[in-house]
């Protein structure tokens, strides 16, 4: 049996692609994380969640003193202490993880979202994009669906673009329509996805125009592992983008370590 790690806070985010759990310690130290895809009914799906990410690390339940939840599904979870926004909590693990944040860009599987944080975590401003899930991560997924490449391979593809093309439709299916223009017309994979990555990126930065650039910039969610996003990022803002080395569970981390403060400041 591994140290006793007795006094655990989950935080557990649930995405509408993806239901995340972060286990912290009281001194906030990252003990367990889980991924698994989102699905009802929720109280079913985080129990199994968090037993999972238990097992990692061979804790019981019992250990598990404090659960704050996030994410669309927050509200939904019977068994939970606490609940926060996905906005609060991901820029409060942004800034944890890097104290210079000063915006957070997270873009998530149906939206994505541009925060403006001050110096203390706190979300000073933020937007979300209202226009279609062409500015999200699920384009990216039905893209590489037609293109008939796993997902894990498109940041990588993305970065040997010769000539990248101009997705420009705000509109997810007209950017599939693109997407197969470009096809037909006999543009590489690779050009595509850069294309798309780019779209993605120019969507993100409007965003974050409208609540005020400002370094350091961090990139948090799943698409934050791939490499051709974050070199677009970069590119476009002519500055380097904070990448976590979890990217995907930043927002359950957040959580986690808010209710971390929460107890502190009620204990003292």
């Amino acid at each position: 049996m591994k140290e006793s790690v007795i006094g655990l806070i989950a935080g557990i985010d649930i995405g509408s692609r993806a239901t995340k759990v972060a286990l912290i310690d009281r001194a906030g130290t990252l003990r367990a994380a889980h991924a698994t895809r989102t699905k009802p009914p929720f109280d079913d799906l985080v129990n199994e969640a968090l037993a999972q990410a238990l097992a990692s690390i061979e804790a019981p339940r019992s250990e598990v003193s404090y659960i704050i939840t996030t994410g669309f599904g927050r509200s939904s979870v019977a068994e939970r202490d606490n609940q926060v926004t996905d906005i609060t909590a991901g820029a409060y693990g942004a800034c944890v993880l890097f104290p210079n944040t000063r915006c957070v860009i997270d873009i998530g599987s149906q939206s994505s979202r541009a925060i403006h944080v001050d110096q203390t975590g706190r979300v000073a401003e933020f937007k979300s994009n209202d226009k279609c899930a062409a500015g999200a991560g699920g384009f990216v997924e039905r893209a590489a669906r037609y293109l008939e490449i796993g997902l894990t391979e498109v940041g990588d593809l993305a970065l040997s673009a010769k000539d990248p093309v101009t997705i420009s439709s705000v509109c997810a299916v007209l950017a599939e329509s693109e997407i197969i223009n470009h096809v037909s017309q006999g543009c590489s994979v690779e050009d595509i996805l850069r294309g798309i990555h780019n779209s993605l990126a120019e969507r993100a930065i409007a965003l974050l125009k409208r609540v005020g650039i400002e370094p350091e910039v961090t990139l948090v969610g799943g698409m934050a592992r791939q490499r051709g996003m974050v070199q677009a990022l970069s590119h476009m803002l002519a500055m380097p983008v904070n990448v976590p080395e979890n990217p995907e569970i930043v927002n359950a981390l957040g959580a986690a370590l808010l209710a971390k403060r929460r107890l502190e400041r009620m204990a003292a």
